[in-house]
């Protein structure tokens, strides 16, 4: 479905669309956050945080690419953005949730409280994320403020770059379905 053909569809149609786009991504962001508070973190507490790290955000790439890859082979890429968008954006800030839950539980004096649930290592990112920095929760370790850092530098590309590959995936996949409609229409 290209965007013309979308935008020629009924309202009605249309808006089932993406109200079932939305359920979908917060049926998988609510499964996300479900698999972070119910995930065995204190075994990990022991693990290396930077190789452990390393390899969530590799794991995050390779979910990123995947979806990606699922809105280009899309008929309705702009649907299948919103879900992409919507499952890898939680899954990133998820990770640095885990990995600040970690760094609290492993060493005290990393933040200026005496300990961080997951719901306060949650808040913390997305504060971070979101640059509001409410002072509440502060990194005051150099570890703490070495991965703080590291977030911050990553939530910039995150907002630069992976939701404008994102969009570009779906331009271009409008484009090749317009392209596909149009070579079936001359064929016949």
């Amino acid at each position: 479905m290209g965007i013309e053909e979308f935008r020629s569809s009924p309202a009605r149609d249309r808006r089932r669309l993406i109200a079932l786009a939305l359920v979908r991504a917060s049926v998988v962001a609510g499964a996300l956050v479900s698999v972070y508070y119910l995930a065995p973190l204190d075994r990990a507490v022991g693990l290396s945080l930077w190789v452990t790290l390393g390899i969530a955000l590799m794991l995050l790439a390779a979910a990123t690419v995947w979806q990606v890859r699922a809105v280009l082979s899309s008929d309705r890429p702009g649907v299948r953005a919103i879900e992409g968008l919507a499952s890898t954006l939680p899954l990133f800030l998820l990770i640095f949730a885990a990995s600040y839950f970690l760094v609290a539980a492993g060493t005290e004096g990393n933040f200026n409280v005496a300990a961080l649930s997951r719901t306060d290592a949650l808040y913390f990112t997305v504060t971070v994320f979101t640059t509001v920095g409410f002072g509440d929760i502060t990194a005051t370790g150099q570890l703490t403020r070495v991965l703080v850092t590291v977030q911050m530098l990553l939530d910039l590309i995150v907002l630069g770059l992976v939701i404008r590959v994102f969009f570009g995936a779906v331009q271009t996949a409008w484009r090749t379905n317009e392209s596909a409609d149009q070579d079936e229409r001359l064929s016949r």
